[in-house]
């Protein structure tokens, strides 16, 4: 009657994941709404190599990645911390001098 998650169904979810945070990139005018994409993007690569690295969901167990997919996704996570911080205080100092975090009219910040 249930049918077992296999690795597909972790892809499919790393997928809509990673296409929800592109389209959220593309399409939000708002800086925060541009981090919140990145965020999913990288939330959905790192749902990939948490899966990658299951060996109960491989289909051969001496193929998968072992402890590999799971510091690649802590490796990920630490730099995802590093650039939100970095771009909220670019987006906060953005906003204190022209009390708008509209990413079209960040035209001012080229050298």
């Amino acid at each position: 009657m249930f049918h077992p998650i296999t690795l597909a169904h972790y892809f499919v979810v790393g997928a809509v994941l990673f296409t929800c945070g592109v389209l959220c990139m593309v399409l939000k005018r708002n800086a925060l709404g541009v981090l919140m994409g990145v965020e999913l993007v990288l939330n959905g690569a790192n749902l990939n190599w948490i899966a990658l690295s299951n060996p109960a969901l491989r289909s051969d167990p001496a193929w998968a990645v072992g402890l590999d997919g799971q510091l690649m996704a802590l490796f990920v996570i630490v730099l995802a911390a590093g650039e939100a911080a970095v771009a909220l205080a670019i987006a906060l100092n953005y906003y204190r001098l022209y009390l708008s975090v509209d990413v079209d009219q960040a035209n001012q910040l080229k050298g």
